[in-house]
């Protein structure tokens, strides 16, 4: 069976619908679908010496994603709420996207964690949200909040982080299929390449 990487970081708007929109794609493609978050604020640091979000850097550029965004969820029947607060701090909800990953709830974690951020104008940020979201999807708050601030997922978030780098992504979300004959793999970035990835991946 053919995989799709999902690549995506909770501060990006984009990937809000993409997280809503991949599962359906892929397995009607039937294709093998991996989450993997990362954070991406060392990539824009690195690549582009950006300390800041693009969209807060380029003011055009900003104010026709937030209308766009608009537009999008609409179109997907997505709730959109433009955050008070952007970017906002996602490094925890990240490390406990990996703790659930591990547990068998990354997929309903990660979507329940865009909702709260882009839908419902929630702090991401803060541990008392992260724990409501956590017990929402079957987790257990308190076990899974220590869990995410030990050395290994801690680790594996870093290494995450260099993954993609050196797999060429740049920002989120982003697709990478990999390529199962030879070296490397295809990178498709935007929600708007999502169908395109979709379909790449189950016909190769």
């Amino acid at each position: 069976m053919a995989t799709i990487e999902f690549w995506y970081e909770f501060a990006s708007t984009y990937s809000y619908p993409a997280a809503w929109r991949i599962e359906r794609l892929s397995q009607a493609a039937r294709v093998k679908l991996v989450w993997r978050p990362l954070l991406l604020g060392p990539l824009f640091n690195r690549q582009q010496g950006m300390t800041d979000s693009p969209f807060n850097v380029v003011e055009v550029k900003g104010r026709y994603m937030w209308r766009d965004m608009e537009r999008v969820c609409q179109a997907e029947m997505l709730p959109f709420r433009r955050p008070s607060a952007f970017p906002r701090r996602s490094l925890l909800a990240l490390r406990l996207a990996l703790v659930g990953a591990h547990r068998g709830w990354i997929a309903n974690f990660s979507r329940a964690v865009y909702a709260a951020n882009f839908g419902q104008d929630r702090d991401i940020g803060d541990p008392a949200v992260l724990a409501a979201l956590v017990k929402e999807v079957g987790g257990d708050p308190v076990a899974d909040l220590d869990e995410a601030d030990t050395d290994a997922i801690k680790a594996e978030l870093r290494d995450n982080v260099a993954e993609a780098e050196a797999k060429g992504i740049f920002g989120a979300p982003s697709f990478y299929i990999p390529n199962a004959k030879a070296e490397g793999g295809e990178l498709f970035w935007g929600n708007d390449r999502l169908e395109q990835a979709v379909a790449w991946a189950g016909a190769h």
